[in-house]
């Protein structure tokens, strides 16, 4: 059996390989190939996986307008290679910009794989009306919110819930300790063009809070070292805040801080599993940020808020991500112990919502049964 995934970003590349992980539980003998970041790469064997997260990982519309050449480049590369290898399935990981395209390719090219996609795109957010699209050319959707199923359901398209992997993932991080007083925690994302824009943001906000909060302590979590020099170099631009930057420590910190400043992203779901009490932020380029407020269907940003339906998480977006306003929201968390403790109450009724542990196990069982194995 050969399987063909196709994932393009640092979570895909690590759902795709907890897949993989429990497709050589249920079977033996699986060959895996497509593209996708080191840590699928490292499973699948020497040369079977392009790692090309560092190029594919882009963010908006004009970063995908700049890279348009290489994109299209690699489009042709993965055509080429499921045509010439055959594989049974292709499993498209999230990244739906390339994934759907590469999926409508597939069903034009008469390719007799199946081809499934695991980790719905978000199209209930920004375009219902893709998913009938969605359904003639996938023969699979696996989803990880259950509000999803129906949604696909409607259309035709065979959809499993397997619940969300980030309850298996998160769960063997858990630390011992308690949380720690006047910790503030800042999360501005793993992207450059993200840190450069919220980052700045949430050390004013923290410059104000230490005004006003005798003790407050201030750390921020970087990416990787790369991302801790960028941070360090923004942070001196603002003396009097005094914010010691460590490296790929967000699951610890959001478990020491008391409060957090995170942005959008999968970082708030992991906030929210944790407990940690805090505040939403989003900037982007402004043409990114127009053309997705005219698309977006929903009315929150952050996934806590769209589980619950309504705002657990205040959402501090665009033009809104200021200082001042930040930092009021924040310092009524950072005062009162009632109100954390009603924060966290509602953040642990959204992880409810998310399933049972074992995701990649129902999913790579979904995917056997789909090809009759």
């Amino acid at each position: 059996m050969i399987l063909y995934f196709v994932a393009g970003e640092a979570s895909g590349d690590a759902r795709g390989a907890e897949l993989i992980r429990s497709l050589r539980e249920r079977r033996e003998g699986i060959e895996f190939r497509g593209f996708g970041g080191p840590q699928m790469a490292a499973l699948a064997g020497p040369g079977a996986v392009h790692d090309w997260i560092g190029r594919a990982a882009v963010l908006g519309i004009i970063d995908v307008v700049k890279n348009y050449a290489y994109f299209r480049r690699q489009f042709a590369v993965a055509l080429e290679e499921i045509a010439r290898e055959k594989p049974d399935a292709v499993v498209l990981i999230d990244y739906p910009g390339f994934n759907l395209r590469l999926a409508a390719a597939l069903k034009k090219s008469g390719t007799g794989a199946k081809v499934i996609d695991y980790i719905s795109p978000q199209v209930w957010a920004w375009n219902r009306g893709r998913i009938p699209k969605m359904a003639r050319v996938l023969d699979l959707m696996i989803c990880i919110f259950p509000f999803e199923k129906p949604l696909y359901e409607q259309s035709g398209l065979k959809t499993v819930f397997v619940g969300h992997p980030m309850l298996d993932s998160l769960a063997q991080k858990r630390a011992e300790g308690g949380r720690e007083d006047n910790l503030l925690g800042l999360f501005p994302g793993s992207r450059e063009r993200e840190v450069r824009k919220i980052f700045p943001v949430m050390l004013e906000a923290a410059g104000l809070l230490g005004q006003t909060r005798a003790g407050l302590r201030i750390e921020a979590s970087a990416a990787s070292g790369a991302m801790r020099v960028q941070m360090e170099e923004i942070a001196r631009r603002y003396p009097g805040v005094r914010c010691e930057v460590r490296v790929t420590t967000s699951h610890e910190l959001m478990q020491r801080a008391t409060v957090g400043m995170v942005a959008s992203g999968t970082a708030t779901l992991e906030a929210a599993y944790f407990g940690l009490p805090f505040v939403l932020l989003y900037k982007a380029a402004w043409l990114t940020f127009l053309i997705g407020r005219r698309l977006v269907k929903v009315k929150w940003l952050g996934m806590p808020n769209i589980l619950a339906d309504r705002e657990v998480v205040r959402e501090f977006l665009q033009e809104e991500a200021r200082p001042e306003p930040i930092a009021t929201e924040v310092g009524k968390l950072l005062g009162d112990a009632e109100t954390r403790a009603a924060f966290q109450g509602n953040l642990r009724s959204v992880i409810a919502r998310l399933g049972e542990p074992g995701a990649s196990g129902r999913a790579a069982a979904a995917i056997l049964a789909a090809l009759g194995a």
